[in-house]
């Protein structure tokens, strides 16, 4: 490592790793960002991939992108970049415009070939010049050479060798920021465990960009990143999918009921299904079912039988599932529905980021279908929220939808893997064996509550069916007199209203005596603080209220917004939340701050947008 001498410290840093699909930005994003979650310091990372599947190598619609920013009071990827790392000409000139103003670009030289650049469309030889690019700011580093003479005696061939070119990249990243190798190495040790031939080629090449940087760039100073203080624990960094999947788990083993998970695979959700496939040794059973109904129908046999039942999906799923879910509520059974929103309608951006489900999830059944509508508002918050949402099924007997997004669900931070005792037990309105004795029914209810009480198989005098037709509020058995099914609908109604005496109230963040409040919900939360922030910074005093309970919603906050005069309300749609609160607030007027592009909001846009609603009312 450079002397302490060489070494500047810096609170906090963005770097954008860029290159075709199949050049391992990820790959290499990941590592730094899990490296640097283990130094102590606060992650948030946003990988971009393209909406095609493959796009021609060297293209510009092929680039795929993964932005991290890493330090001190981190809770956003970053609007720009500090660092942007270019595998090939396509790749610089797509995310020029994510790197902010003197920022360091590291380019591979020799990517600049005549191929290359008329695929990325360039109308000259010298893409430097062509973008505007200050040299002084550019690193033009020859990394295929470089790779191929550290290579040259491994016995690979030009394809495998190619395929090291990203750990090139990171080995001068790490040297760059002064990230330890042996930490990097450890991780990619764990990944190739059973190819350590690959193993060893990585190896060299880490070490290679390292001294590259170390010898080439000696007069150049390295950067240390400032860390929080943090709470003593294990800490690492956690994508959405994973954590919803973990806090899954939790729920199971705090619950005492087995986790069952049917799904279909559907972007991007399906690394929640792989993540519970994994995990047989814990008891889960994960079931790829034939299809998205068929995902949902096997949930609910599941929660019938007595089991933690899960089934995750994405928007046009979601809206398959709709039927399903509708009998779910009827039958009144604990169900988990995931939702990792994507750009839509149809099948949409299946990569890119929107919250545009929230009125399927909270109307997008037949019939009057009340539910709980839940929303994660980070990475490591889909692990709390996956608990609440399997808490509340299960406590509530009511299907519950847990809305996640694109961007928290492939995105991480860092994490205090927490402990069991941090979560409270769950339990489940069993029916009691004095109640099967006096002559319990399905649909007996608890009277202040209004929780039907469960009975799963093996029960002693606990037999009996549910099931999607209307059942007398006294007897259970099916009805079609209509006062009856007014009174169950609205019983039905009164039992999710009443969850709000079982969640917390909202809180106000920032500054709460302001005249203005900002309001966001689910995955826009970093974003939106980060914003309120600033704004009271720039000196326009701004509250800040971000929303994780959406069905019922916290029982004083309807009270809390009144209080203010400006809300104005930031979302990825065209203000769904925003109609919703409407409803709520006829007396007010909500503004809006929307963007529907399929990417996640810059701060900048939530600043511009609260300063432009303000001017305006």
């Amino acid at each position: 490592m450079l002397q302490s001498s060489n070494v500047k410290s810096i609170e906090k840093v963005v770097i954008r790793f860029s290159g075709d699909s199949g050049d391992g930005m990820q790959l290499a994003g990941n590592i730094f960002s899990n490296v640097s979650a283990g130094e102590g310091n606060l992650i948030s990372t946003f990988p971009d991939y393209p909406a095609e599947i493959r796009a021609p190598q060297g293209s510009l619609s092929g680039v795929s992108g993964f932005q991290v920013s890493v330090g001190k009071n981190v809770h956003t990827p970053g609007d720009h970049a500090d660092v942007l790392v270019a595998m090939n000409p396509a790749a610089l000139k797509t995310n020029l415009k994510y790197l902010k103003k003197g920022g360091i670009i590291i380019c591979d030289a020799d990517s600049f070939t005549p191929a290359n650049l008329k695929k990325a469309l360039y109308q000259t030889d010298d893409p430097v010049a062509e973008l505007g690019i200050d040299p002084e700011h550019i690193m033009l580093v020859p990394m295929t050479t470089l790779l191929k003479h550290t290579l040259a005696d491994s016995g690979m061939d030009n394809k495998a060798i190619m395929k090291c070119k990203n750990m090139l990249a990171l080995g001068l990243v790490c040297w760059l920021f002064d990230r330890p190798v042996d930490k990097v190495l450890a991780k990619l040790k764990a990944k190739f465990a059973k190819k350590p031939a690959v193993y060893e080629a990585n190896e060299k090449v880490i070490h290679a960009g390292w001294d590259y940087g170390h010898n080439t760039h000696a007069s150049m100073p390295t950067y240390r990143i400032e860390s929080d203080e943090a709470v003593p624990g294990v800490y690492t960094d956690v994508n959405g999918n994973t954590a919803t999947a973990w806090g899954l788990i939790m729920a199971s083993e705090k619950s005492g009921r087995p986790l069952f998970l049917g799904s279909y695979p559907i972007t991007p959700a399906t690394d929640i299904l792989h993540e519970l496939a994994k995990r047989k040794d814990l008891g889960v059973k994960a079931c790829q079912m034939e299809d998205e109904i068929a995902g949902v129908c096997s949930a609910i046999g599941a929660s019938y039988a007595g089991h933690l039942a899960v089934t995750s999906t994405s928007g046009p799923g979601l809206a398959l599932k709709s039927e399903g879910i509708g009998l779910a509520v009827m039958a009144e059974l604990p169900l988990v529905v995931i939702d990792v929103q994507r750009g839509g309608p149809s099948t949409g951006l299946p990569t890119k980021t929107e919250q545009t489900d929230l009125m399927q999830a909270l109307y997008g059944r037949n019939g009057e279908s009340p539910l709980c509508v839940l929303a994660a508002a980070s990475p490591t918050d889909c692990f709390t929220m996956a608990f609440e949402a399997a808490r509340i099924a299960v406590e509530h007997m009511t299907p519950v939808i847990l809305l996640t997004d694109a961007f928290i669900a492939n995105g991480s931070s860092a994490w205090r893997i927490p402990e069991e005792k941090d979560f409270p037990e769950i339990k489940p309105n069993f029916v009691t064996p004095e109640q099967l004795e006096n002559g319990w029914k399905p649909f007996d209810r608890d009277a202040e509550s209004l929780v039907r009480y469960w009975a799963v198989p093996g029960m002693e005098k606990g037999m009996h069916r549910v099931g999607g037709l209307e059942k007398d509020f006294n007897t259970s058995v099916i009805s079609t007199d209509g006062p009856n099914h007014e009174r169950m609908v609205n019983v039905r109604r009164e039992k999710i209203a009443n969850i709000a005496n079982d969640i917390p109230e909202l809180k106000v963040e920032c500054n709460a005596d302001a005249d203005t409040i900002l309001v966001g919900w689910g995955g826009t939360y970093g974003h939106v603080l980060t914003a309120a922030t600033e704004l009271n910074a720039q000196g326009v005093p701004t509250a800040l209220a971000h929303f994780r309970y959406i069905n019922p919603l916290p029982k004083n906050a309807l009270e809390v917004l009144k209080n203010y005069k400006n809300i104005i309300v930031a979302e990825l749609n065209t203000g769904m939340f925003a109609d919703y609160l409407q409803q709520h607030l006829p007396g007010k007027e909500i503004l809006r701050i929307n963007k529907i592009e399929g990417q996640p909001f810059l701060v900048e846009e939530i600043v511009d947008g609260v300063k432009k609603n303000l001017a305006k009312a």
